[in-house]
This record gives C-alpha cells, sequence and structure tokens, in this order.
C-alpha cells in the first residue's frame, strides 16, 4: 500500500510549530506502516541525489522510511526536479518525503508538485498573540508569571515557539510552582546564563563602554559562537538584530517609553549613545540587504560567502555605523 500523501513542504520562520507539523506526519507514517527508517539530511551538506538514493531504495529491516530534507529552497536545478518528478510517478510503498526550510517560498517549479493540502507556511506569532502564549504556557505547566516577567521574555527571545517553549522550560526547573516568576527572576535565568544568541550579540555591539574596535572584536567571536550552535540560522540572526535596533529607531523617536522593562532600558540607552537615528535606519537598511543577499547564494561556497557577508554586515553597522562597503578587504 503505497502512502496517500508522500511529499510535504512546510516553510517560514515559526520553526516551533513548523517541527511540530513534521513530528505529526511522522507519527502518522509509523501508525501506518509501523517501524519506520528516519533519516534528516541538511542540503548545505548533502547532495540531493543522495536523499533521492535513500527514498528509492527504500528499507530492508523496517517497515517503511521517512526522509526530512532542510534547505529546500536550494533545490532549484532541473535535474532535482525532475528526480521528484520521476520518484511521485511510481513511490516506494512506504516511503515519504518532507521538505522544510526556514524560507517563505522555495522554487515554483517545486513547489507545484506538492498538493496544496501538503503544503503550509509557518509564520511568526502576531503581536497580540505573543503574552497570551507566554501566560498559557507557564500556566498549563502549573506555573505563575508577572506581566513584566513575561514581557522581558519576550524582549530577550527569539520570535518562535520552540525558543520559546526551550527557554521557558528553565525556570520549571530552577523553581518551585508556588514560586510566581518575576522580572528579577527573569533577568537572572535568561540574561546571565543562556547561550549567545542575537540579543545578547547586540547588547555587546551597544555596550558604549568599549570603542568600536573591541566591540567588533568581542562581536565577531559571538557570532562565531552563534555559527557553531544549534540555532545556527542567519536568517533568525538578522530577524533578531532588526528587531533590536527597530526598538533603538523607537527609543529614538519616543525616548524610554519605547522599552518598558527596565532591565533593559540602560541598553538602549547605551545603544543610543553608539548609534543615531539616521545610523539606526541606515542600519536597518544594512540588515535587510544583508539579508537578501544571503538567501540568493548559491552553490559550494555558499556557507563561506555567508560567513563572509555576515562578518562585513558587523563591520558595517559597528565601525561605519550602517554605511556600506564594498568588500571586506577594502578597510578591514
Amino acid at each position: 500500500m503505497a502512502a496517500v500523501n508522500p511529499i510535504y513542504l512546510y516553510t517560514g520562520p515559526e520553526f516551533g510549530k513548523r517541527n511540530e507539523a513534521v513530528e505529526a506526519v511522522k507519527a502518522a507514517h509509523k501508525k501506518q506502516f509501523g517501524v519506520i527508517d528516519e533519516h534528516s539530511f541538511y542540503l548545505l551538506e548533502t547532495p540531493f541525489s543522495e536523499v533521492m538514493t535513500i527514498l528509492q531504495s527504500g528499507t530492508l529491516f523496517s517497515d517503511g522510511v521517512c526522509v526530512v530534507c532542510r534547505n529546500a529552497e536550494l533545490i532549484k536545478k532541473k535535474d532535482e526536479i525532475q528526480m521528484i518528478l520521476d520518484w511521485l510517478k511510481n513511490p516506494e510503498p512506504s516511503a515519504v518525503l518532507i521538505l522544510v526550510s526556514d524560507e517563505i517560498s522555495v522554487d515554483a517549479k517545486l513547489e507545484k508538485l506538492i498538493p496544496p493540502a501538503n503544503r503550509k507556511k509557518f509564520w511568526e506569532m502576531f503581536e497580540k498573540d505573543k503574552l497570551p502564549w507566554v501566560f498559557s504556557y507557564f500556566s498549563k505547566n502549573g506555573y505563575r508569571i508577572q506581566q513584566g516577567a513575561a514581557r522581558l521574555i519576550l524582549e530577550l527571545i527569539e520570535n518562535n515557539t520552540q525558543s520559546l517553549a526551550a527557554e521557558c522550560s528553565r525556570f520549571f526547573v530552577l523553581f518551585p510552582k508556588d514560586h510566581e516568576i518575576t522580572e528579577a527572576d527573569v533577568d537572572s535565568v535568561l540574561t546571565h546564563s543562556r547561550e549567545e544568541n542575537a540579543f545578547s550579540l547586540f547588547r555587546e555591539m551597544a555596550n558604549a563602554s568599549n570603542p568600536a574596535p573591541v566591540r567588533l572584536e568581542k562581536g565577531l567571536q559571538i557570532l562565531q559562537k552563534i555559527r557553531l550552535s544549534k540555532e545556527n540560522s542567519s536568517v533568525m540572526l538578522i530577524g533578531g538584530l532588526a528587531s533590536c535596533f527597530r526598538k533603538l529607531q523607537d527609543w529614538h523617536k519616543r525616548g524610554e517609553v519605547a522599552v518598558a522593562q527596565k532591565t533593559l532600558q540602560s541598553q538602549y540607552r547605551n545603544a543610543a549613545r553608539v548609534w543615531t537615528l539616521g545610523q539606526t535606519t541606515a542600519i536597518l537598511a544594512t540588515l535587510a540587504s544583508t539579508d537578501m543577499e544571503i538567501r540568493y547564494l548559491e552553490g559550494s561556497f555558499k556557507a563561506q560567502m555567508e560567513e563572509e557577508l555576515l562578518q562585513k554586515m558587523l563591520y558595517e553597522i559597528i565601525i561605519k555605523n550602517g554605511a556600506k562597503i564594498s568588500t571586506l578587504s577594502q578597510e578591514c
């Protein structure tokens, strides 16, 4: 019996709900076929032909096979599209392919191969939904949290449910259920003991007590740590930095009311000393252009070029205050 829906496409930046959808497909496949082989590939590391070989070969020791293929936005070549088309004409009886991408869309020729019911875009939460999500997550786990603490969590964590759930779960280990989570608790747990991310990078970049060359050096060190971590998506990194600089832009226009949490006000006060409103606007343009350049990278040197573009971006933000340079070698 062939799989009813052998191919799926899940795209978009909300990778928490996106990953839940992937797991749901796996669970349904296991329910239908029993024990299955599970494979996960990143097209930045693995040729697409190898992915298709796994699908076409089937399995001798399991009842089925499920392949998750990430970086699906890289599937553009005519022969790759044809591989999928040929496979869909006569798929292995118990094989399923799940294509995943951080991007909003993939190549149009690829998208046409997936039935509309089997493809979905996962957008980030709307602003109005974020605070209720935090309250609900703490409540269903038996905890109470102050509104200021919930707002601070949203300031410090990327806008996706997977990151939010992972970070919020840390409080369940550190505090008893009769303890109400306060703003001071959040500052202690998330600000001083978490892995590097876009927000810790911004904090170091905006440290007005250090000269620009020192901020660049420390910023590049944090960038390297982020790139070596599990959550190393450039799209998410640039998105996180952009949210910080949009808040800084708002700070320049409205003052301290732009940042409600007192624990973050000193950070944005420092940032306002480093960058003017005009420079902040230029930096947002730099972030947007870097994001577009990275999205259009292709080929075997994509990872190296992506690294260079991110380093160039930090140089333009910290040293040039948003002004563009054509290459790193001109002024580094």
